[in-house]
This record gives structure tokens, C-alpha cells and sequence, in this order.
């Protein structure tokens, strides 16, 4: 019995301890009847005994049903449900005692000692510490790889019980050690044994050039003694070479028998020192090493081999091909090619071909070169070539990595980059564009200024003006893209920006489409702009409907918007290395549509990409959403399977002061009269700009002052009087507008300032460090321009 024993709990039933305490009563009360003579005195001796009893067994029932719900384990049955688990299971309690483990736990570790302190390698046991607290604190959390004697195992511990007071452990082997550990084990074992009756003596070397693993007839020929093993010694040390680079055995001297080296080239040496497997074989039994025994060790060798390993023949052709090898070359197991220049793009058949041909004849050092494969040819792989002795048909082995998840990354980081840098194309073509706005729109102003409705002109200037502040939403789109926007951040919770937007919803998705949204509990409050998320939400629900219409045209399908928290646990289970570990809300929306096909999947987010027809997209509707997520501090991922829908995940960070609400700000009465007194320096480098702005301000009364830059602003200054409001742009050349003002604030400390520019609030607030200082975000109306100027001026 694996598992701790508890004593059980000793007890009266409510029924013995009642009719104990009613027979208690009665003898009393015949005492005091014979002592008293009165039968009314006895009888009310015996009915408060009753009353006391009753009460006394009803405290008992009430305050122990707790406490026997909370000691009372049935470690029994917790040990038979381990048991039917295939992986080493344990339990402990919050002391970090062992209550209970299944057999597999006790067989792994040899007894049952108790988490952490277990028998494994250096270090493991404060690994084994660090995942055990984690989980505490996150509720689970696993260990990283762990060494136990001759394999690798991986923990993971899980919070469990109902008061959460108690720790489950379970042990398996680690996935990617798996291999590695079956060869090691394969050949100090039976396969070791078969190779050595075949003539082949193998070992296989670390980095360092110390022996992980031998078979017993290498073992045998180093030391001379049966029963020996040289693992964890460096394996040059038991050979010598000789005038004419003959290999022996060092023990043997020169006139030992020489020895064929033959090494199988690891992928992983290129770049992270993996192990080489070395074959050693007697010259003067190398015939033998070709007979089918050996044929076929060398096969079940092959095909154990934790990288990608092919074996080709002297003509060029395949002769086996393991499974890591199939993966990473893309080859379909049911039609395999026949030579190797078949798995690579037209212009690299001729080299690869050549390549085998040199090593078939002779050449030794192995040779790397790049390759593009035909399934995926936009990414190189490299490709190992080493020539072959002593292991059959086999005249070359090519080795090839798995790179797939490397790949990813490599696209990762360049879609990343790329990212950024059209973020800042879009965001300076975003400025220039709101510096030509805001010299249109204050034309129509001054225009309609001297027309009214009715006039023949009237229309046309409207009609500028509203095509205008279309244009202007395109520039705000480009900015969310570039993370560059003017943000109004709230705390909020997810459901509440859900509930607004829902009604909206149901109108774009029609009548066909089944809405369905649902809440997770305990949802930490984000701190994001609410339009800006319900932004996010329609444009992510339009094209979800897009997706069930061309899945289905004659409608139907399934949105739904889900919120769930999501804690540092499961963000490590994601395995990104984007996204820290911490707690977030997340938002999913995910569709029953066509889905996004793999290829597409990386360039989703791109601006100005998308798969409508034309005159259908702009291209910018993911790119706004994803420059909205980043600029919120969140992340979003995107996951489709093609013909399965697509799920697009949002997380955003928990705001840490979530019962803080950001006030809004008070909603100002706009007045009909915009006239304004008083002196205004100026100071655009736009000249269409400068010239609307200074023409707004004149016509509502204020004595306007203009420069070009900021060295003409302060020259200007020299030869007048002093100001009563500064406007200025904040990027120009030479000097820019922050720069200046500090200078003018060296002149007139009390001076109010007004900055304007077309790039975003936020980003222009990490330069400036003054005080008393608006801004007005371009393109801007004249109306707009004589509420700010006013609005400042007041607040001096």
C-alpha cells in the first residue's frame, strides 16, 4: 500500500449519543424524586436534562459535519485512480508529506521518497522546488526537463483538493528526449549486443568527447576485460594513429588489429553540439559488415535516430530513409523519391547531385550545403553530406533538421519587423497627410464663412469638406495600424464593451447568423480606449461574416465572442515567446467560415493586404485591429484550421489599480461666439497651414504673430512685444516646436502654450516636459482652432 494511512475518526452516532444522554436524565431524575418526594420537581429535573442534551447534540451535528467533510479522504480510492494512470503519480499535503503514489511512482524512483527531494541530476531538485511553489501560487506548473539516472522526465504539478491545500505530481518521460534516450538505452543493450555479433563495435560521443552509451563489445576491446564500461570517459584516450593514420585500439598497441571509424553526422552539431554516433569496424572483417545481419542492424539504427537521416547507394538512389527525415523533407510515405536531387527545386538538382557523387567516391569530411526544398522552396535548409564505409549498400548519408519550428520563429521575427517598419512609413505619411487636411478643411471653413446655404456654392463646399473628413478617418486608420493613434484609455471590463457593441452586431451579421456570447468569471478590469475595442470587435465581426457568406452564400453560421481570464499558466502553455507570463482577460471571436489558409495566415496583419475581390477591402481592417491590440498593451493571435473557421484571441493585461476608473472628462458647452483678444505667436513650417491658421485666428480678433520655425520664432520674439499664447507645430526642421518652447519659457514662464501636429498625443508627450501645455491633434477645423486657442488662453 502506497499511500499514507490515516486513522479514522472516532465518534458517537447522533442516535447512541441521544438515547445516552436521555438515560443520564432519567437516572438523575429518580434520584431527585427519591431525595425531594415531589414528582413535579423530578419530572422538570428530567425535561431540562432533555432540552440540554438536544442542544448540545445539535452543536455537535453542526460544528463537526464541517470538519468531517474536511478530514475524512478516501486515500483508497485516490491510490485506485492513480493507479490506473500510465505516468508516476504522487500527492502530497501542504507540509509536503506523501499521502499517496501509485506503483509507477514508487518503480521510477525506487520507494517513496517525497517531492521535491528525489534522486535526480544536478540541479533537479531545486527545479523540481521552483515548479512545486509555482504552483502553488498559479495552480500549475511544470518543471522543464529532469535527468534520472540514464533518462529524461518531465513534472508537472497541479493545486488540487477542495481546499486547495494539497499538491499532484506526475512524472513522464520528456517528449523530446525520448529518442535520444531509446538509442542510448539501445546500445548498451540488445541492439549493442546484435551489432557487436555483427562485427560493429558503436558508441555514441557528447560534444565534450566523453561516451554516453557503448555496447559491450567496444567496451570490451577498450579496456580488455569483460563487464567494463567506458561511459562518461573521453573516447579519444582508447585510440591511436599511426604513421600512415591507421586507427587501434590504444590498449592493443601498433600491433593490434587497425579499425575502420565510420561517423553518422547529427544536424544538431551545426549549431547547438549534439551527439555523433561513432561506428568503429575492423579492417579485416569489413566484408563481414556487409552481410544482411548487419544490413539490418544498421537499419533499426538508422531508423532510431532522433535527426534526420537518409542512406543513399553509389548510384545516387535512396536505400532508407528514416521517419525524422521524411518530416523534415516534406516526402509523402506512400510515394518516396527515388534519388535525392528529387526532393529539391530545379536549380539545386544539378549540386545536390553532384555533391553525392564526390562523396560515393571517396570523399570523407563531411560538407554542409544549402538547399531549397521543392514543397517549401522560399526557406533554405542545410543539408549534411558524409561518404559511408562498412555499413552495406550505403556509399553516402545525407542528414537533414527538422527545422519547422525554427522557421516559424525566423517568420515571426521578420513579420515583426516588417511590421514596425511599415508602422512608421504609414505614420509619417499619416502626418503629411493631416498637414494637407487641415489646409482643406480650413479653406472650406473660411469659405463657408462667406457663403450660405442656398448659394451655388454652398453644396460644393460641403462637399469638399465631408470628403475631407473621410480622408481624415483613413489617416486615423493608418495611425491605429502604426500604434501612433490618440488613445482615450479607460479602466473597463471586456463584457461591458461586448454589451455595447452586441446590438450593433446583430444588425451587421443579419438575420442568418446566430450570435452567441458568453462571460468567464472573476474577469480582471484592462485599461483600453471603449471605442477603440468596439472598434476592434466589428471590424473582427465583419470579416467573420464575410467568411460564413463565402462558405455559405445563402447565409447561416455561427459568431461567437467569448471572454475568459487567463492566468501565467496557461500563457506558459502557449509556449510564445512573445507574450510574458502574467495575468490576463482575453477576448476570443471565433466563426464557423471557410478559415485562412496557412499560407495566408502570416500576412493577415499586414496593411493593404487581403483576400476580397477588388473594390471589396481595403486591407486595413486586421492591420487597424492589430495596431489597436499592440498600442493597448495586448497581444492577438490568429488560429485556423482551412474549412474550420478561424479564432482570433486577444489578450489584454489586468490593470493592477482595477478599482480605479479613469474619470471622463466633463463635457463642455461649445458657445456660438469664438472672438478672442490678445497677441498669438505662430509658428508652422507648413506654409498652407500657417497661412489658414493665421487668417482663422485673425478673423476672431487676436493679433496673430507667424514664423516659418523655431530659430525665426525666437528672432521674432527680439523685435516684439511679449506674446499671449504660443502656437506652435511640434516637428519641424531645424529646430522643433518642444525645443522652442522651452527656450520662449525661459522669457515668459507663465506663457500657455498650445502644440498641434499630426502625429499622436501620446507619442509627443515623451518629449515634452513642460507644463500648462495643450494640444490640438491635425486635421483641424477653424471652429477648433478658436476653441483651443480660447480654452488655453482661459486656463493661464
Amino acid at each position: 500500500m502506497a499511500s499514507r494511512p490515516i486513522a479514522p475518526p472516532i465518534h458517537l452516532t447522533q442516535r447512541s449519543a441521544l438515547l445516552a444522554s436521555l438515560l443520564a436524565g432519567g437516572i438523575a431524575a429518580l434520584i431527585v424524586l427519591w431525595l425531594t418526594g415531589s414528582a413535579v420537581f423530578a419530572g422538570g429535573f428530567l425535561g431540562a436534562a432533555v432540552v440540554l442534551a438536544g442542544a448540545a447534540m445539535t452543536w455537535r451535528s453542526l460544528a463537526g459535519a464541517d470538519e468531517a467533510t474536511a478530514v475524512e479522504v478516501d486515500w483508497g480510492l485516490a491510490r485506485a485512480i492513480a493507479q490506473t494512470a500510465a505516468d508516476a503519480i504522487a500527492i502530497t499535503d501542504r507540509a509536503g508529506r506523501l499521502v499517496c503514489a501509485n506503483d509507477r511512482y514508487e518503480a521510477l524512483f525506487g520507494g517513496f521518497p517525497a517531492p521535491p527531494d528525489l534522486p535526480l541530476g544536478e540541479g533537479g531538485a531545486a527545479a523540481l522546488a521552483t515548479a512545486g511553489r509555482a504552483a502553488w501560487r498559479d495552480g500549475r506548473a511544470p518543471s522543464g526537463p529532469l535527468r534520472l539516472d540514464r533518462q529524461t522526465i518531465t513534472a508537472e504539478v497541479t493545486r488540487a483538493g477542495e481546499q486547495q491545500d494539497m499538491l499532484i505530481w506526475r512524472f513522464e518521460p520528456a517528449a523530446d528526449a525520448t529518442r535520444v534516450d531509446r538509442l542510448t538505452d539501445a546500445l548498451a543493450g540488445d541492439l549493442g549486443n546484435r551489432l557487436g555479433e555483427a562485427g560493429i563495435m558503436a558508441a555514441l560521443i557528447a560534444p565534450d568527447g566523453r561516451v554516453l552509451s557503448a555496447n559491450p563489445v567496444l567496451s570490451h576491446r577498450a579496456l580488455g576485460q569483460p563487464g567494463g564500461t567506458i561511459e562518461g570517459q573521453d573516447f579519444a584516450r582508447f585510440l591511436i594513429t599511426d604513421s600512415r593514420g591507421l586507427v587501434r585500439f590504444e590498449r592493443e598497441g601498433l600491433d593490434g588489429n587497425p579499425l575502420r571509424p565510420v561517423q553518422v553526422p547529427f544536424a544538431e552539431n551545426e549549431s547547438e553540439g549534439g551527439p555523433i554516433l561513432i561506428a568503429l569496424l575492423d579492417e579485416e572483417d569489413a566484408p563481414v559488415a556487409d552481410g544482411p545481419t548487419a544490413a539490418n542492424h544498421i537499419s533499426t539504427l538508422v531508423s532510431l535516430m532522433p535527426v534526420g537521416i537518409a542512406l543513399v547507394d553509389r548510384e545516387g538512389r535512396f536505400v532508407q530513409m528514416n521517419e525524422v527525415f521524411t518530416r523534415a523533407a516534406g516526402i509523402d510515405p506512400a510515394v518516396p523519391p527515388l534519388y535525392p536531387g528529387d526532393l529539391v527545386v530545379r536549380e539545386d538538382k544539378a549540386a545536390v547531385a553532384d555533391a553525392v557523387r564526390r562523396f560515393a567516391n571517396g570523399a570523407a569530411a563531411p560538407s554542409d550545403m544549402a538547399v531549397r526544398l521543392r514543397d517549401h522552396p522560399e526557406e533554405p535548409v542545410v543539408l549534411t553530406i558524409a561518404g559511408a564505409r562498412g555499413m552495406g549498400a550505403a556509399a553516402v548519408v545525407l542528414s537533414l533538421k527538422d527545422n519547422s519550428e525554427e522557421s516559424r520563429l525566423k517568420r515571426q521575427v521578420a513579420q515583426a519587423t516588417k511590421m514596425q517598419a511599415v508602422g512608421q512609413l504609414a505614420g509619417g505619411v499619416a502626418h503629411d497627410f493631416n498637414n494637407i487636411l487641415t489646409a482643406i478643411l480650413g479653406h472650406c471653413d473660411l469659405m463657408l464663412m462667406r457663403h450660405s446655404p442656398g448659394d451655388s456654392d454652398y453644396d460644393d463646399i460641403q462637399q469638399i469638406r465631408s470628403n475631407s473628413n473621410r480622408a481624415a478617418g483613413l489617416t486615423r486608420q493608418l495611425l491605429a495600424f502604426s500604434r501612433q493613434q490618440t488613445l482615450r484609455p479607460q479602466v473597463l471590463q471586456l463584457p461591458d464593451v461586448v454589451s455595447e457593441v452586441s446590438n450593433l452586431l446583430k444588425r451587421l451579421l443579419g438575420e442568418t447568423v446566430t450570435l452567441n456570447v458568453s462571460h468567464g468569471r472573476d474577469l480582471g478590469p484592462v485599461r483600453a480606449d471603449p471605442g477603440q475595442l468596439e472598434q476592434v470587435v466589428v471590424n473582427l465581426a465583419v470579416n467573420a461574416r464575410d467568411a460564413m457568406q463565402a462558405k455559405n452564400p445563402h447565409g447561416g453560421g455561427t459568431l461567437t465572442i467569448r471572454t475568459r481570464a487567463v492566468g501565467p499558466a496557461e500563457v506558459r502553455e502557449r509556449g510564445s515567446d512573445i507574450m510574458p507570463p502574467a495575468d490576463y482577460t482575453a477576448l476570443e471571436i471565433s466563426d464557423t467560415g471557410t478559415g485562412i489558409p496557412q499560407e495566408v495566415l502570416p500576412k493577415i496583419f499586414e496593411p493593404f493586404f487581403t483576400t476580397k475581390e477588388v473594390g471589396k477591402g481595403t486591407g486595413l481592417g486586421l492591420s487597424t485591429v492589430y495596431g489597436i491590440v499592440k498600442q493597448s498593451g495586448g497581444y492577438i493571435f490568429a488560429d485556423s484550421k482551412p474549412g474550420q473557421g478561424a479564432t482570433f484571441t486577444i489578450y489584454l493585461p489586468v490593470h493592477a489599480a482595477g478599482a480605479v476608473a479613469v474619470p471622463r472628462a466633463p463635457v463642455r458647452t461649445r458657445q456660438a461666439e469664438m472672438w478672442g483678444t490678445g497677441t498669438v505667436l505662430l509658428v508652422e513650417d507648413e506654409a498652407m497651414v500657417r497661412a489658414v491658421a493665421e487668417r482663422a485666428l485673425s478673423r476672431q480678433g487676436y493679433t496673430v504673430l507667424s514664423a516659418e520655425n523655431g530659430e525665426a520664432a525666437l528672432e521674432l520674439l527680439e523685435t516684439c512685444q511679449a506674446p499671449d499664447l504660443l502656437i506652435s507645430d511640434v516637428v519641424m526642421p531645424q529646430m522643433d516646436g518642444p525645443t522652442m518652447a522651452r527656450h520662449v519659457r525661459e522669457r515668459y514662464p507663465h506663457l500657455p502654450i498650445l502644440f498641434m501636429s499630426g502625429y499622436a498625443e501620446e507619442q509627443l508627450r515623451k518629449s515634452i516636459d513642460l507644463d500648462n501645455v495643450a494640444f490640438l491633434p491635425k486635421p483641424f477645423s477653424v471652429q477648433q482652432l478658436g476653441e483651443a486657442a480660447r480654452d488655453a488662453l482661459s486656463q493661464a
